[in-house]
């Protein structure tokens, strides 16, 4: 398996983990009833689950993008040293700024962000 693809097998791994943070989080403040129902008129959530939340669709926009590259590299055989350090940085830059946006801490979470971006960034440039 190349390398860039088992990235994003880990990126979207990192998916599945935020997205049972956030569901947990809104459960302990809204309950599991409100929850399974069909949320309308739902409370937002607060504090670090409405981080956990807002991480998670961060990050659903960010892999669309990343899955788009990396698939498209491999598809073509772009694959190289540059592709897989562009992955690398994408996923362990999601992985921080997840951490440092669910525990509140600003700016630090938006170079996180930007070393994410920077790894796709990469990527693309490899195919031109």
């Amino acid at each position: 398996m190349k390398t860039e693809i088992a990235l994003l097998l880990g990126a979207v791994g990192l998916t599945l983990i935020q997205v049972v943070i956030a569901a947990v989080g809104a459960m302990l403040q809204v309950g599991l009833p409100v929850l399974a129902g069909n949320r309308d008129n739902m409370p937002d959530v607060q504090g670090w689950a409405g981080r956990a939340a807002r991480a998670h669709r961060n990050m659903l926009e960010s892999l669309v993008l990343f899955a788009a590259l990396v698939l498209s590299a491999h598809a073509v055989g772009a694959s190289n040293a540059t592709t897989v350090l562009g992955a690398q940085l994408f996923l362990w830059g999601r992985v921080a700024y997840a951490v440092l946006y669910i525990a509140g801490v600003p700016w630090v979470r938006t170079g996180a962000w930007v070393v994410s971006v920077a790894g796709m960034l990469m990527i693309l440039l490899q195919f031109v």
